[in-house]
C-alpha cells in the first residue's frame, strides 16, 4: 500500500503543477502604481478533481469542497471506499493564498481623489452641522414663544405639540441634505471601487504534510489513512499482517484505480 500511495503522490503532483501553472497579468495597487504579477486559475484544479471523480466508482466523495480563511483558501476532496470492515480513505488537498488588486484602469485614480474630497467635505459639514443644528433648534422654539425652558418642560411641550416637533425634524432634515447626498455618493462609488477589485491566486506546487498547511503554508496534501469500523467507532492502529488477504487486494484494486484516473 506504501507503494501505490508514493505512486498516487507522485502523479497528483504532476497534476497540480499543470492545473496551477501561472501567467502574467499586469494590476494597480491602491495608490495607482502598476504592478506586474503572476497568478494561476482554481478553477483548472477543480476541473482535475471532478475528472478524478468520474473515474472513481468504486470511491465514495461529497465532492470538490472550498475553505476561506481570510486570504488562505484550500480547494479538496476526500474520497472514501470500504471493504469489510476496513474503511480506506485519500485525501487531496491544494493550499493557496489570494490578493485583491485593481484592474489597469485609470478611473481607480479619479475615484479615489473624488473619494478623498467627499471624506473632507462630509467632515467639514458636520462640524458645522451640531451649532447650526442647535441655532435651529433655538430660533424656531423662540417663534413659538417657547424660550429659557429646562429640559422637563422642553419635553412636555414636544410631547403636547406634534406639529412643533415635526417641523424641528423637517428643518434639521433640511440642513442635514447635503451631508446625505454626499454620503450616498461615497457609497456609490464605494461600490464603484469594489467591482474593479480582481483576485490573484498564489501557490508553490510541492508536497506539504497536513502539520505545514495547518499552519497556512502554501502547497498540496495527498494521503491516504486506513482504519478498521466496528460498533460505530474508528481505530486507526492497524497490524497490517492481519488484513485478510482478500479485503487487502481489494483494498491496492481500489487505490490502483485512484492510479489509472490519475493517468487520464
Amino acid at each position: 500500500m506504501t507503494e501505490k500511495g508514493e505512486k498516487v503522490r507522485e502523479l497528483f503532483l504532476v497534476h497540480i503543477k499543470a492545473a496551477t501553472k501561472k501567467g502574467s497579468l499586469k494590476v494597480m495597487l491602491g495608490d495607482g502604481t502598476v504592478s506586474d504579477q503572476e497568478s494561476f486559475d482554481p478553477s483548472h484544479v477543480r476541473q482535475f478533481y471532478d475528472c478524478i471523480l468520474r473515474n472513481l466508482l468504486n470511491w465514495k466523495s461529497e465532492g470538490v469542497s472550498v475553505t476561506i480563511d481570510q486570504d488562505l483558501r484550500r480547494i479538496f476532496i476526500k474520497l472514501e471506499t470500504k471493504e469489510d470492515n476496513y474503511l480506506l480513505s485519500c485525501n487531496m488537498s491544494l493550499q493557496y493564498h489570494s490578493l485583491l488588486f485593481y484592474k489597469l484602469d485609470h478611473r481607480v485614480i479619479e475615484i479615489q481623489k473624488e473619494l478623498s474630497e467627499i471624506t473632507d467635505k462630509i467632515k467639514e459639514l458636520q462640524g458645522k452641522t451640531t451649532p447650526q443644528s442647535d441655532g435651529i433648534i433655538k430660533e424656531t422654539l423662540r417663534q413659538k414663544g417657547f424660550e429659557n425652558m429646562d429640559h422637563q418642560k422642553l419635553f412636555e411641550i414636544f410631547f403636547e405639540h406634534d406639529d412643533l416637533t415635526q417641523e424641528l425634524v423637517k428643518s434639521l432634515n433640511s440642513s442635514q441634505s447635503e451631508i446625505t447626498r454626499l454620503a450616498k455618493r461615497r457609497d456609490d462609488l464605494f461600490k464603484t471601487l469594489d467591482s474593479m477589485l480582481i483576485e490573484i491566486y498564489h501557490t508553490t506546487p510541492v508536497l506539504i504534510d497536513e502539520a505545514r498547511m495547518i499552519t497556512a503554508e502554501e502547497g498540496c496534501v495527498c494521503n491516504f489513512n486506513l482504519e478498521y469500523e466496528k460498533n460505530n467507532s474508528r481505530n486507526g492502529n492497524i497490524n497490517p499482517s492481519r488484513i485478510p488477504s482478500n479485503a487487502k487486494d481489494n483494498l491496492l484494486g481500489h487505490m490502483h484505480d485512484i492510479i489509472k484516473a490519475l493517468k487520464i
